[in-house]
Order: structure tokens, then C-alpha cells, then sequence
């Protein structure tokens, strides 16, 4: 499954009991704006304007990758810098009156729109992920893969069927074939010892899954051509496939959750809002699809020489 997730964020709620009175009430009361406060402390004043911590934090979500590579103290440095920065040329702007311009206007409008819909879409994926919605999921994925038959191969591939009759015979001298493979094969995998883990039968290109799946654990084939050259496989293990833990696939069956409810949300509003194309004749204009979740399927294994 694949599946870009709004992180949740959570405030501290603090109650008092109504029967509290005295100094403890005074106290309790008079310390929680102090907190409130020390929580979101001022970092820097620009001409009397301040930069919080909360401008900061807000700053490092949107600027993102560019700071990836930095530690905390580098990244808080840079970012409050930016921030500094941002709030001088803004004034000078200001008194440019570049906000009274046509093409600013036009911007200012457009990421407006751009973070309703992306605040209210956040909101609507999140009310939706659910444990019950996630399970609900997960079983019905779990139910469309368990059952089908999975083959763990490891394989040597090399250029030639000379070269492939060649460790043919290698192995039929007790060559080990993991070694063998390291040695001899051109695939990826070879530092594996030519292990392609487990894979199920659409997984392969067509000349070599019908082998692979054709073979009986501990047995090897003969020398098979692809499209990729010539391979001999090993067999190591066959069973029914089955679904991962829904611990290792949560996160993906939270962002699945969360994309399906986002689009099933742009369809019922698109379906309910009166759209008129002037580039097309009414006959002519579709409404186009909502954007679409991928797929909901656990991870898979590793496939290559994946088919093509």
C-alpha cells in the first residue's frame, strides 16, 4: 500500500475542579497564561514586530526538505534568520504598496484557496483515520492476498547459454550456488547470493515464473532465457502467501485511509457545486475525476526480474 499524512498535533487540556477556592485557585489560575506563554516564547522583534516560536516552527514545516540535512541548532539559527529576513523586505514592501497590485492580488487569492483546501482536506482525513476505519482495511486487504502460492527462488543470471551450461555444470560439482552467484551472476541481487525472496507468479516475467513456480524446493532448473538474458534458479521454499502484521503496513493503510476520504470529500462537493466550462461546449465538457488513493495493498516483497 501506498499511501502524505497531516501529523496530529495535540494541546494540553488543563481542568480545574469547580469546588477549588483560595490561594490554590489564585495560584493555578495566575500560573496558566505564565505557561501559555512560556510556550510560545518571543525569539527576535523586527522594528517592534515579534518572531515566536510558534513563527519558527511554522517556518521549518513549510521550508521542509531544504532543511533536512541541518541539526537543530543550524536549522533554528536558519530559519529564524529567514524569518528575520522575511519581515524587513515585507515592510519594504509594504511601503512600496506592492500588496496593491494586480498580479500580487491575484496571488494572494490563489494561496488563500490553496490553504482552505488543504486545511479543510487535512481536517476531513484526519476525522476519518480511524483504528475501526484502518482494521476495516487491512482485513479486506488481508482477505484478497492470503491464499495465493509464493515461491522463495534465488537465481544466477549471465549473459550467454554458454555461460549458463557453464555454471550448470559448476553446480552439478557441488558448487554452492549462493557463492556461485556472487561470482558469476550480473543481477542486483547477486551480493544476496541471487535471493529474489519471496514473489508470487505475476511478479515474474512469464519465462520465469513458469519455471520457478514448476520446481519442487531444493531442486534446480536448467538454463531458462528472458528478456534479461539466461538464468538458472534455485528453489528454496514455496507457501500460501500471506499478510504482513498490520503493524508493519499501519502507515500505510493510514495514508490510503486518509487519501480515499480526502477524494470521496472532493467528489460529493464537486457533485453538489454548479460548474460551467467556457473552454468547451456544454455537450462536450466532463467533469473530471476526483484525485484517486493508490491501491490499498500490504508491502511486498522484492521481484526483480520483475516483469516488464
Amino acid at each position: 500500500m501506498t499511501i502524505s499524512f497531516p501529523e496530529m498535533k495535540t494541546g494540553l487540556r488543563l481542568g480545574l475542579a469547580a469546588a477549588v477556592t483560595g490561594c490554590l485557585a489564585v495560584v493555578l489560575l495566575v500560573g496558566l497564561p505564565l505557561r501559555a506563554q512560556d510556550a510560545n516564547p518571543v525569539l527576535a522583534k523586527v522594528n517592534g514586530s515579534e518572531i515566536r516560536q510558534s513563527d519558527v516552527t511554522l517556518a521549518e514545516e513549510e521550508l521542509g526538505p531544504s532543511l533536512a540535512q541541518m541539526d537543530p541548532a543550524t536549522k533554528k539559527e536558519n530559519v529564524l534568520a529567514f524569518l528575520i529576513d522575511m519581515k524587513i523586505v515585507a515592510k519594504a514592501a509594504e511601503d512600496k504598496k506592492i500588496e496593491n497590485g494586480e498580479d500580487f492580488k491575484k496571488r494572494l487569492a490563489f494561496t488563500r484557496n490553496r490553504l482552505l483546501m488543504d486545511s479543510l482536506l487535512a481536517s476531513e482525513g484526519k476525522a476519518a483515520t480511524t483504528d475501526d476505519a484502518m482494521k476495516k482495511v487491512y482485513e479486506q486487504a488481508s482477505k484478497e492476498i492470503t491464499g495465493e502460492e509464493e515461491v522463495h527462488a534465488r537465481h544466477i543470471l549471465v549473459e550467454t547459454e554458454d555461460d549458463a551450461k557453464a555454471v550448470e555444470e559448476d553446480l552439478k560439482k557441488g558448487a554452492d550456488f549462493a557463492e556461485l552467484a556472487k561470482k558469476k551472476s550480473k543481477d542486483p541481487g547477486a551480493s544476496d547470493g541471487g535471493d529474489l525472496g519471496f514473489f508470487t507468479k505475476d511478479q515474474m516475467v512469464p519465462e520465469f515464473s513458469s519455471v520457478a513456480f514448476s520446481l519442487e524446493p531444493g531442486k534446480i532448473s536448467d538454463p531458462v532465457k528472458s528478456q534479461f538474458g539466461w538464468h538458472i534458479i534455485k528453489v528454496e521454499e514455496k507457501r500460501n502467501r500471506r499478510a504482513p502484521e498490520f503493524e508493519q503496513v499501519k502507515g500505510q493503510i493510514e495514508t490510503y485511509v486518509t487519501r480515499k476520504a480526502q477524494a470521496d470529500y472532493v467528489t460529493k462537493l464537486r457533485e453538489a457545486a454548479k460548474v460551467e466550462r467556457m473552454d468547451k461546449p456544454e455537450e462536450t465538457a466532463a467533469k473530471p475525476e476526483a484525485a484517486k488513493p493508490d491501491a490499498a495493498k500490504p508491502a511486498e516483497t522484492k521481484t526483480a526480474p520483475a516483469k516488464k
